[in-house]
Order: C-alpha cells, then sequence, then structure tokens
C-alpha cells in the first residue's frame, strides 16, 4: 500500500537570534524556500504545508508551491512546542477532509538537508520495520563523561556513575539530533506526542549537511558549503 505522508514545515515570523531568519536570503532564495523545494521535490511527500503566524513567510511558501496554515497565537509563542504545531496542523487538515499516513517534520534552518535525504529516510522506515526515523550526526562520545552537581551539592556523573571511568574507546557511539527529519506515522505520534517512540530508526547525516541556522554565521557557512 503507497501510504500518505504529509511535510509540515514550521515557520515563526519571531526571531530574536536573528531577526526575519526564515526569510533570510540564503544563496539567493529565502531561508525557507531550501526546505519547501526539497519536500515538494520529494518523491514520497503527498502534500507540503508550511505553518506560521508571518504572512511574509505564507506568501514566500505559496510561491514556492507549498500549502498554508495560518498558526494561532496561543502555539506561535517562543514557549510553544513542535507537537503542539504539528498537532494543530493536522486536526486542521482533518477538518479539511484530508487525512494522512504518515507525518515528516522539516525545520526550514536546516537548508542543506535535500529531497534525497526525505525520500532516504521515508524508504528507512518502511524497510526497517521502524516506527520513526530521526535524521543524527556523529556527536563526541566524551559527554557520556559528563559530570554534574548533585542534589546535596557533590559531583556524580550524568549518565550514571560508572561511565566517567570507562576508557573513551569503549564507550558507546553517541549521535546528536540535527533537527533536519521527524518522520513518524500519524497515530503514533497522536497517541504518544513525542517523536522519539519505541523502534526509532537514525538516519545519519553528514556534519556537512547538518548545519542549522541560529546566527549569522551559520548562513556563511552554509554558502560556503554550497560552494558561494
Amino acid at each position: 500500500m503507497i501510504k500518505k505522508v504529509l511535510a509540515i514545515i514550521p515557520a515563526r515570523g519571531g526571531s530574536k537570534g536573528l531577526p526575519g531568519k526564515n526569510i533570510i536570503d540564503v544563496a539567493g532564495k529565502p531561508l525557507i524556500a531550501w526546505t519547501i523545494e526539497a519536500a515538494v521535490n520529494a518523491k514520497y511527500v503527498t502534500k507540503t504545508v508550511v505553518s506560521s503566524d508571518d504572512q511574509d513567510i505564507l506568501d514566500i511558501a505559496l510561491n514556492f508551491g507549498a500549502e498554508i496554515i495560518n498558526r494561532p497565537a496561543n502555539i506561535s509563542s517562543d514557549e510553544a512546542s513542535s507537537e503542539s504545531l504539528v498537532k494543530h496542523a493536522i486536526n486542521h487538515l482533518e477538518l479539511l477532509g484530508e487525512i494522512f499516513d504518515d507525518l515528516i517534520l522539516l525545520q526550514p534552518t536546516s537548508p542543506l538537508r535535500d529531497s534525497d535525504d526525505i525520500d532516504a529516510a521515508i524508504d528507512l522506515m518502511s524497510a526497517n520495520d521502524s516506527n520513526a526515523v530521526i535524521s543524527v550526526n556523529d556527536f563526541d562520545n566524551k559527554c557520556l563523561k559528563t559530570l554534574v552537581k548533585g542534589p546535596d551539592g557533590f559531583l556524580e556523573g550524568a549518565f550514571g556513575m560508572k561511565l566517567p571511568f570507562i576508557r573513551r574507546q569503549d564507550l558507546p557511539q553517541t549521535y546528536m539530533p540535527n533537527g533536519a527529519i521527524y518522520l513518524i506515522s500519524i497515530d503514533l505520534f497522536l497517541s504518544k506526542e513525542t517523536f522519539l517512540v519505541e523502534k526509532t530508526q537514525m538516519y545519519l547525516m553528514p556534519l556537512s549537511k547538518s548545519i542549522d541556522v541560529d546566527i549569522i554565521d551559520d548562513i556563511n557557512l552554509i554558502e560556503k558549503c554550497l560552494g558561494l
């Protein structure tokens, strides 16, 4: 059975660290356009929607081929969770009679993730009997040796008392979500309200494609990766 996959791109208008971040120019087009084009061109994505509270973002989304959802103010603040906007988008579309099997959340701050990555992640979930897929990159496993100050003021291991003293080469490999892809069945998401569930598969991406835009230097780095 061919599944219907909904791509949701969240894009608030406000950004404290980098004002206008989602529509800032990156190599000749708005940042969010890179993600919209990746989703629209992915062969397994049925529909691409942009959820935003900002009219400029919504206009750009339409111009680049996405459909739009006006996000209400109560889920557009800094404190609003990704889960809340995803539930809103799903409910909005269901009221219009549009039902999907899986959803893929694509943050616009990951412009180097392309349509091939999206399709590969969807293939991965189907081929491995997974419940979800999250994109990651390799992360230094020394983090497992981290110490924290406990409630009594004394040092303890953040991940247990044994790991700080294990040789680095004996530590398990660690991975960091890079924010590019979160894929899950809609029924499972609605029941668990999280993207990290049992049998979540990782989609490993290189650091060169895992840049997440937070400051202006990230834009410069992305353009350098693009050879500009």
